[in-house]
């Protein structure tokens, strides 16, 4: 007889049988009941499932921009009173803008499912159309996020390709199912309303094999579209307030910052500089109140961290401000156009830094933000902040100005020669500390972090 049955068949004591009874039952109900209860990837369909299975896109769309802008609401603690749009709106909104702007724009939802990815799209004028993938499960869909996430923002990883599986993998999956659409009807920019793990996925750096999806669109992550602003002002004769800090009582230094700032103000725009000590929140404020400029660059460590929002921050010379407090800024009046951020670093594929990141500009009270999803180096910081503001000058929107920086890296336009940065229009002079050689800044590690969040125009 074995130690169980020897333990079951003795002959129990009272109390040992009163309490063995309730246990054999509760095991028996356990294992009976247990095998019957749903897994994850039978769990109960959402609202947005059933309609989406009944054909209902229009509705499903709304539900699911109701749904996120719950998510931002309670992570950051706002109530945000946009009213959620229809697509019959959304779809003239579109139009609208591209009439104005020239510029040809199209909406992109896209969230996992246990079983599946779902894509819905709207195109200018037109109907919403719904996709979906079912070899793009979450788990799958998960791996192959967090492999390119991996490859493509390690900065060891600069001399390899090793990104490029899982990026054609992921274009697959995300693009190219609605890939005929929008080259049907000459799309040229496209705003990613994306869920969970797809907030931090650095999209201009996804590859169709030949080419990256920033080589054919100009890219935005919105939180919803409803949280969106969408009307269109030209910026390109407005003032910068720019800002930042080189040295740090408690981060590594940035020694690139003076050189950025010098780059931009007065070279490229006229405004404003401060740096170092001068760079406070109350210098930010009363600039703001004496002359209401409309882009702000900050060039500062700024981190997205896990959990809630007042673990995040940007770091002013004197005190860091967490983005819960972000609105103390007071950038909704008068507005302000653009934010950059151009030292940014996110928890990469974590929730709550992903709800912060692309949640910035709507919580900031700004329309568009730049910043990146990871920390790059000075150098290729640097680079794409000196010719993002040349372009800025003369592209229709924002972020045809990002992307046609991001381009010139990509063909080799900016480019070290010696001590020497050159860029399409210019060349600047480095410091020593800045100097280095053999730098591919064609890699997308320099040039994918930087993403346009809000309004693309």
């Amino acid at each position: 007889m074995n130690i169980f049955n020897a333990w079951f068949f003795r002959k129990p004591h009272r109390r040992q049988g009163f309490f063995i009874l309730p246990f054999l039952l509760s095991l028996l109900f356990f294992l009976t009941f247990s095998s019957l209860a749903p897994s994850a990837s039978h769990a109960k369909p959402s609202r947005v499932d059933n309609l989406l299975d009944r054909g209902n896109i229009e509705e499903a769309i709304a539900v699911l921009e109701g749904d996120w802008k719950k998510d931002y609401q309670a992570f950051y603690g706002q109530k945000y009173e946009q009213p959620i749009q229809q697509t019959e709106a959304i779809a003239q909104k579109l139009l609208d803008i591209a009439q104005e702007t020239g510029e040809n724009p199209a909406v992109i939802w896209a969230f996992s499912r246990p079983e599946d990815l779902v894509i819905l799209l709207i195109t200018p004028g037109n109907e919403p159309m719904s996709f979906t993938i079912a070899e793009a499960d979450s788990e799958e869909l998960d791996i192959m996020a967090t492999t390119f996430r991996r490859e493509v923002a390690n900065p060891r990883r600069v001399n390899s390709v090793a990104y490029r599986k899982a990026s054609q993998q992921l274009y697959q999956w995300l693009i190219a199912p609605i890939e005929p659409i929008l080259e049907s009807q000459q799309i040229d920019t496209l705003l990613f309303c994306v869920g969970e793990n797809l907030r931090s996925l650095p999209f201009a750096a996804l590859q169709d094999g030949e080419q990256f999806l920033i080589e054919k669109y100009s890219l935005a992550t919105i939180p919803a579209f409803s949280l969106t602003e969408t009307t269109y002002t030209d910026i390109r004769n407005d003032r910068v307030l720019a800002m930042g800090a080189s040295e740090f009582l408690e981060q590594i230094p940035l020694p690139g910052v003076e050189v950025e700032l010098s780059a931009i103000v007065p070279e490229l725009w006229p405004g404003k500089a401060f740096l170092n000590q001068n760079f406070t929140i109350a210098n930010l404020q009363a600039e703001r109140r004496q002359d209401p400029v409309t882009i702000i660059h900050l060039a500062t460590h700024a981190e997205f961290r896990s959990g809630s929002p007042d673990r995040s921050y940007i770091q002013f010379s004197d005190r860091q401000l967490s983005l819960d407090r972000l609105g103390e800024l007071g950038w909704r009046d008068p507005p302000v156009e653009l934010l950059v951020l151009s030292a940014c670093q996110t928890a990469l594929g974590d929730r709550d830094a992903e709800l912060g990141f692309a949640g910035l500009a709507v919580q900031a009270g700004v329309k568009t933000a730049i910043a990146s999803l990871w920390s790059v180096s000075d150098l290729g910081t640097l680079a794409l902040m000196s010719e993002f503001y040349q372009q800025l000058r003369t592209a229709p929107i924002k972020t045809e100005a990002l992307r046609q920086a991001q381009l010139a890296m990509i063909r080799g336009d900016i480019r070290l020669e010696g001590a020497t940065l050159v860029n399409s229009e210019s060349a600047i002079a480095l410091p020593p500390n800045l100097q280095s050689s053999g730098v591919n800044l064609a890699h997308p590690y320099y040039w994918a972090s930087f993403v346009a969040i809000g309004s693309p125009w």
